[in-house]
């Protein structure tokens, strides 16, 4: 591949986050003289990730439409004015080959100011569900890459392309070799069974009032199970002091592990026998992409449930059982401390996760790119 200009725009998340990463990466392996550049929304976490990554980032003023809070997009109008128009010296400044939009707030300011200027644009459209802004974007994008079927409902069907979701590299089926080394690194103890609770890259309110409920009623079903869990940077502080008060009452709590963020995630599903989650489509890549079978609650405050729909595609393979967000509190660790118990079940479940993984999605869509800019 010759060397190419790419800007990638997007992120919020680590569900946009990571799947940009892995198609930069993809770019970079197969021409390390290839120039990226991210743009994304100052404030969030893209603009700490993607330079801990190596990689350069422009930041826009730009935040997303507060359904809660209308008062709160008074200003909007004026953020989204001022980011097409430092997006569009950013591309002129840069001239990219090509602008690749991942979802997220600066995505759309990006794409849009890229098509107005003649740039070719692919989106990469993680969910079952397409964003307003990528459905806006799709009429003028040269290629959509997504990870699920029927998704001419949003887009034009002669651009779409079936990649599945870009991941990270390091995210494979656990080998023995790999699970010892998991265990070892987060130094749990090879005689218990290993639960991981991810909820997502800024945490889960619900995920971890869940825990926290559990872990006060004296952790029933929870006599040979130790938690790796991450409880996210929002809510490390609130984890923090219940988990101290808990500690000044005598509990213990040696066998619960609790950070705001895990960051070898390879290692950390390696040694999971079970894994709680929410169901976005980063989650639910990565879980298949490993065979691990998990105890899914998706958030219901998401665009059109789409997480729900992801759930339902694993649970109706056999890989994944719902816990409702409503639910999850009462049933949420009875339902995967049972579950965790049954080998045999959590070995089918893992199998069947395993075979509804996409790999090669970053390079499927840089084969995509390529063909973009001949």
């Amino acid at each position: 591949m010759k060397a190419i200009r790419a800007i990638i725009s997007g992120g919020g998340t680590g569900g946009h986050i990571f799947p940009a990463l892995a198609i930069a990466g993809e770019l970079k392996r197969r021409n390390p003289d290839t120039e990226i550049l991210f743009v994304g929304a100052n404030g969030r976490m893209e603009m700490e990730k993607v330079p801990a990554a190596g990689y350069r980032i422009e930041g826009l003023d730009i935040q997303g439409f507060n359904r809660k809070n209308p008062l709160k997009n008074i200003l909007l109008p004026l953020k989204l004015w001022k980011s097409l128009r430092k997006s569009r010296r950013i591309i002129r400044d840069f001239k990219p080959d090509i602008a690749i939009g991942v979802g997220g707030y600066a995505s759309f300011a990006l794409l849009h100011e890229a098509q107005a200027l003649g740039i070719p644009t692919l989106i990469q459209e993680q969910n079952c569900f397409a964003g307003k802004s990528n459905q806006k974007l799709g009429g003028k994008a040269g290629r959509i890459c997504v990870a699920y079927e029927q998704m001419d409902r949003f887009f034009p069907a002669d651009k779409i392309v079936l990649t599945g979701n870009p991941i990270r590299s390091d995210m494979v089926p656990a080998t023995l070799a790999l699970r010892e080394e998991g265990l070892k690194f987060y130094e749990m103890d090879p005689a218990r069974r290993h639960v991981l609770i991810v909820g997502g890259s800024l945490g889960s309110r619900t995920l971890n009032e869940a825990v926290l409920g559990w872990i006060e009623s004296g952790c029933p079903g929870g006599k040979d199970v130790e938690i790796l869990w991450q409880c996210g940077k929002f809510y490390k502080n609130e984890v923090d002091a219940r988990m101290d008060a808990l500690l000044r009452l005598g509990v213990d709590l040696r066998y619960i592990h609790h950070s705001a963020f895990i960051a070898r995630m390879d290692l950390a599903y390696a040694m999971a026998d079970l894994v709680i989650s929410r169901s976005g489509a980063s989650s639910i890549s990565e879980l298949c992409a490993c065979g691990k079978p998990a105890v899914l609650v998706p958030s219901p405050n998401v665009t059109e449930d789409h997480q729900t729909v992801n759930a339902r595609a694993l649970e109706k393979a056999g890989a994944a059982v719902i816990v409702t967000d409503a639910q999850a509190r009462e049933r949420l660790m009875a339902t995967a401390l049972r579950l965790s118990a049954d080998k045999k079940a959590l070995e089918r479940m893992g199998s069947q996760a395993l075979g509804m993984a996409l790999p090669g999605a970053a390079a499927s869509i840089v084969d995509e790119i390529e063909k973009l800019i001949g």
